[in-house]
């Protein structure tokens, strides 16, 4: 099973976000056997707390439910269960740096680097701003996760041929 963390600042407007995006994108493909998503933050201030309310009312509003999710802060073991630890933003990059073991660098990604060239540099945080924000990072989730399922999907038939 290929894993998938997404990992923002305090786990309440991006990463859940993606978390649920992607999880809609696996199910809609069959591919809930084959890969699992989840998310964290860099930052342990909203720990057990659900999604900021704009966020669930805009994947609510797109047909995702992200209500059962809990904020929680990554952990040094992450590295190890997860394939691909993805972050929001270059900041994001730099903590989980800071914390992750060597031999698992080359697991951590920039979310937007699966985008469609030109998109975005980073996945904006929208907590400070209004409900546009959060549709403007749902859009731009929406396009990063394609471009991730896509990747992963690749990659998997790649080491199938092997």
């Amino acid at each position: 099973m290929t894993k998938v963390l997404f990992v923002c600042l305090g786990n309440i407007c991006r990463s859940p976000t993606a978390e649920g995006v992607f999880r809609e994108l696996v199910r809609r493909r069959g591919l809930q056997k084959a890969i699992a998503a989840d998310s964290a933050g860099t930052s342990g201030w909203h720990i057990d707390a659900p999604p900021d309310t704009r966020a669930r009312a805009e994947a609510k509003r797109r047909g995702i439910s992200i209500d059962d999710l809990r904020s929680r802060q990554v952990s040094v073991g992450d590295f190890e269960r997860f394939d691909y630890v993805i972050a929001m933003d270059d900041a994001n990059v730099v903590d989980l740096e800071a914390v992750c073991p060597g031999p698992f660098r080359n697991r951590i990604h920039l979310f937007t680097d699966f985008a469609p060239e030109g998109t975005a540099a980073f996945v904006p945080d929208p907590y400070y701003g209004g409900p546009d924000g959060f549709a403007q990072v749902f859009d731009l989730v929406t396009q990063c996760a394609e471009g991730l399922l896509a990747h992963i999907t690749k990659e998997r038939q790649r080491e199938d041929v092997r």
